[in-house]
């Protein structure tokens, strides 16, 4: 979970650059590296996915809506074949009545009694039928109803019949109160004269042809007149002989669908085909929604593959430009602690050779000095009144050891400011700790700071880098002093170990170091004392060192109580070599 956190909120990118010293400035802007790394990157991904998933939204959706209106104007072509020929038949059996049969035997009643009786036989739902002559008077008429005698001569379907030839009504209710429609066709004689046989079918098996559609839950078949009046039921719409929603079609010859959408929101695929010779237009609605359902819940399908595939896509491009950047930081961060350490290095390097200057300038003149005052205890020793002079030869003893500490002082001085190079040479432990604390006596007798020193006498003398060793003990002598305000005990200790080890203790009563700072106490840079001039580089150096000699470091701290440095070295210098060739960059 740490790694997945890490990934998303690396720790430079709220660094903006790298470096905290004043002088070594950044090479790279790390968080809008990364954030110009990963936005570049991610829209060189989904930009494409998204593009090539817009287009095929798009050409699928097309693609089925155009297969739903097409698959619709099939329908209503077949419906249409199926209307056309319920009536065609009809029609075709009255024209086959009127010319199978004389005038006079369709106005006999009987004879029109048998027809009726065969028609309904045949066909069903055929309630009367008659016959009504060129005046429009019915001769002849076997039904429910008294009818008989009836003129329909200003009646608007008896002209149509007599211009036309053949009539089929809208539906209506009529006496029976009961939607039906009327077939009327016209026989005309030799003379000119005609007559019309009219018979009334009811819509149950209209309706029958309409309801046995396929057309789903939300699809329904139904069929209106040129003024929008259904003409048969519809189970999503109004009753029968109520005018629909939907608005009429223009007339087309051929089989047509649309898309319609009504007041309350919903959306329907539309088709509708003018059946020839009737008043009839067919039409078949068929709700969108229901229809686009399975192609909905398809495209939802997607689009959690797509959204996780662009997660996915996400975590890549995060975790590469993670990677990426967290590299070039690292890169950089090695740089600058290069280049500061190569910085310290040649500070050192010239206090080196400054200090074996004054060394050496310092020797010359404590050289006459020893000489001269050696001469002049000589001569006093020649007169007894100076020989017997306890008091003047003291003063001359106490120049010759005078000199002598300054003469201990400048060797020490040429033994710091030696190469640094590393070197293996034998080294006594004590007299190294010693020689560094000799350094310092002055500062801590000055601030009242107590140096215990306890080497062990079972650690032999082994080979290691002097001049590292003594830069080691300084710095975390001068980070023990730096702690420590007014008074306090310095407590070094050294005792062998197994395989060969030896582990050394530098331990003070200072103010300690927080449990947050400890995890970066030897990060490069880091500093509790910035305000009072650290730099953050004297135990990121010592680190280096120490790791340089083949040995490890550990710090454990506590606030107001004190702070312990724990370093192990290897006795054999084999492993030495080992690790440093281990950690030597090739």
């Amino acid at each position: 979970m740490k790694k997945l956190l890490k990934l998303f909120n690396p720790n430079f990118l709220w660094g903006g650059s790298s470096g905290k010293g004043p002088k070594h400035r950044h090479m790279f802007n790390y968080s809008r590296l990364w954030r110009s790394a990963v936005m570049l990157t991610a829209l060189s991904a989904i930009l494409p996915l998204l593009a090539i998933s817009w287009l095929d939204y798009n050409i699928t959706l097309k693609a089925v809506k155009s297969e739903t209106l097409s698959r619709t104007s099939r329908t209503v072509s077949n419906t249409k074949r199926t209307i056309s020929a319920f009536l065609e038949e009809r029609k075709s059996v009255l024209d086959f009545i009127v010319h199978d049969n004389h005038y006079t035997d369709l106005i006999n009643p009987e004879r029109l009694a048998v027809i009726l009786e065969n028609l309904r036989k045949s066909f069903g739902g055929i309630s009367d039928i008659g016959v009504i002559n060129a005046n429009g008077q019915q001769v002849a008429y076997i039904g429910p109803y008294e009818l008989e005698g009836k003129n329909y001569r200003d009646q608007a379907w008896f002209k149509e019949v007599v211009e036309r030839g053949i009539y089929i009504s809208e539906v209506f209710l009529g006496f029976r109160n009961d939607p039906h429609l009327v077939i009327a066709i016209s026989y005309e004689f030799p003379d000119g004269t005609f007559y019309i046989l009219r018979t009334s079918i009811d819509t149950d098996r209209l309706n029958e042809q309409l309801s046995n559609l396929e057309l789903g839950a939300q699809g329904h078949a139904f069929i209106i007149n040129t003024a929008g009046i259904l003409q048969t039921p519809s189970h999503h719409h109004e009753e029968t002989f109520e005018k629909i929603a939907i608005p009429v079609p223009e007339y087309s010859p051929t089989t047509e669908a649309f898309e319609y959408h009504d007041p309350y929101g919903e959306s329907y695929i539309i088709g509708y085909a003018y059946i020839p010779g009737t008043p009839f237009i067919l039409m078949i609605a068929k709700n969108k929604n229901e229809i686009m359902k399975s192609w909905n819940k398809t495209r939802f399908e997607i689009l959690i593959f797509l959204s996780i595939g662009i997660i996915i896509v996400m975590i890549g491009v995060i975790g590469f430009a993670t990677f990426f950047v967290n590299n070039i930081y690292i890169a950089d961060q090695r740089r600058i602690k290069t280049l500061h350490q190569v910085e310290y290095a040649n500070k050192l390097a010239s206090i080196g050779r400054l200090a074996a200057g004054v060394a050496h300038e310092i020797n010359n003149p404590l050289a006459i000095i020893n000489e001269k005052s050696g001469l002049i205890k000589d001569i006093f020793q020649f007169s007894d009144q100076y020989a017997r002079d306890d008091k003047l030869i003291g003063l001359v003893d106490s120049i010759h050891n005078s000199v002598a500490r300054c003469g201990a002082i400048t060797k020490q001085l040429l033994s710091f400011a030696r190469h640094m190079d590393f070197s293996l040479q034998p080294v006594n432990l004590k007299k190294v700790i010693e020689e560094v604390i000799g350094f310092l006596g002055r500062e801590a007798e000055y601030r009242n700071i107590k140096i215990s020193i306890n080497v062990s006498d079972d650690i032999p003398q082994f080979e290691s880098d002097r001049g590292k060793l003594q830069q080691i003990f300084l710095n975390l002598v001068n980070n023990s002093f730096a702690a420590m305000s007014d008074g306090g005990n310095l407590t070094i200790s050294a005792v062998p170990i197994k395989d060969k080890r030896i582990r050394i203790s530098i331990e003070d009563t200072g103010c300690g170091i927080s449990e947050k700072d400890l995890k970066q106490i030897f990060e490069p840079f880091f500093s509790t004392r910035t305000k009072v001039g650290g730099t953050g580089l004297g135990l990121s150096i010592t680190y280096s060192l120490v790791q340089e000699i083949g040995g490890t470091i550990d710090v454990s701290s506590t606030i107001n109580v004190g702070t312990r440095f724990i370093i192990t070295l290897p006795l054999n210098p084999e492993k030495i070599k080992e690790k440093i060739n281990a950690i030597t960059p090739r």
